[in-house]
């Protein structure tokens, strides 16, 4: 709305606001005659009762919190009294002529005593809540208020954030203590898998480490994540045969020489043992002279001759 908009809603608002004061200036002052008040009494009286109304709904639009719940209450309390005196002036017709100096409000007389007590009342109380209505207004302080609103959210926002903040921590501190329960569950629940060897002889089993072995060192144990394949694991974690280690040998020392052929040249590459290692080596020696020899029965005097040439270039190496 543009401001000559806002002019003419302001002004027929006044308008109508007077014509209405009007109409209830007519009966407010033939209810104070009635009550006994002179001329110049029952000329001010309804400016005491609607005037204050005016003045409360003006505080309501300035004040705020509790001062504008109790600028909010005087203008409904004047609001009703104004309303229920314009109701009683229009049932008794002999309170509309100008003659009478003093009359019944009500034929019932407890009813006549609440509406005159209402009525005499009204003028004490307007003196009363409009100046303190003024006075609140005029200590008001609206960058007061708005900062106390301001602060109220602030804190509100400050203690929302505190809670996230702890909440995220508590989560933070309990997923450690979770992980490693369930990890150490799952180790002491995973099956060790028992390796066959070819000669059909099974191992002892390897104990699992238990889960207050593995608190008591402070480090978390791995998830176990299930049995590996034998084709993923390293040469000197499967156990070969001796056809499978010889067949190896051979495309291993195909173009070595009978000087580099040795057993501790064997035991590294083939990552075998150190006997293991010389029977192979007899046994390729054999095969290169086409005297071949059984793998487990070597001859000895051969056998104890290579070692002590192997022992020399060891401790010459």
């Amino acid at each position: 709305m543009n401001r000559l908009g806002r002019i003419t809603l302001v002004v027929g608002l006044l308008a109508v606001v007077l014509m209405a004061f009007r109409v209830s200036w007519n009966a407010l002052s033939d209810v104070a005659r009635a009550i006994g008040a002179d001329s110049t009494a029952a000329l001010l009286y309804p400016i005491v009762v609607d005037g204050l109304m005016a003045l409360a709904l003006v505080a309501t639009l300035v004040l705020t919190g509790t001062d504008r719940t109790f600028a909010l209450g005087v203008l409904a309390t004047y609001t009703i009294a104004s309303l229920l005196l314009n109701y009683v002036h229009g049932l008794i017709p002999a309170l509309h002529t100008a003659s009478i100096q003093w009359g019944r409000l009500a034929d019932w007389a407890p009813a006549n005593w609440a509406l005159v007590l209402l009525a005499t009342s009204l003028p004490v109380g307007s003196i009363y809540f409009g100046s303190d209505l003024v006075a609140k207004v005029l200590h008001h302080n609206p960058e007061s208020a708005d900062s106390g609103e301001a602060a109220c959210a602030e804190s509100g926002s400050q203690q929302a954030d505190e809670q996230a903040t702890r909440s995220r921590s508590d989560q933070a501190a309990s997923a450690p203590e979770q992980l490693t329960k369930s990890t150490s569950v799952k180790v002491a629940e995973a099956p060790v898998p028992r390796p066959t060897v070819a000669d059909g002889s099974v191992p002892a089993p390897r104990p699992p480490r238990s889960a207050a072995a593995a608190e008591s060192t402070g480090a978390a144990p791995r998830r176990a994540t299930g049995r590996v394949p034998a084709t993923a694991k390293p040469t000197a974690d499967r156990t070969r045969t001796d056809a499978e280690v010889l067949d190896e040998a051979r495309r291993l020392t195909a173009d070595w020489s009978d000087d580099r052929l040795s057993a501790e040249r064997l035991r590294s590459a083939l990552r075998i043992g150190q006997n293991r290692a010389r029977a192979l080596r007899d046994k390729l020696q054999a095969e290169r002279t086409g005297q071949a020899e059984p793998l487990d029965g070597p001859d000895e005097a051969t056998s104890q001759r290579q070692r002590e040439l192997d022992t020399a270039a060891v401790g010459t190496a």
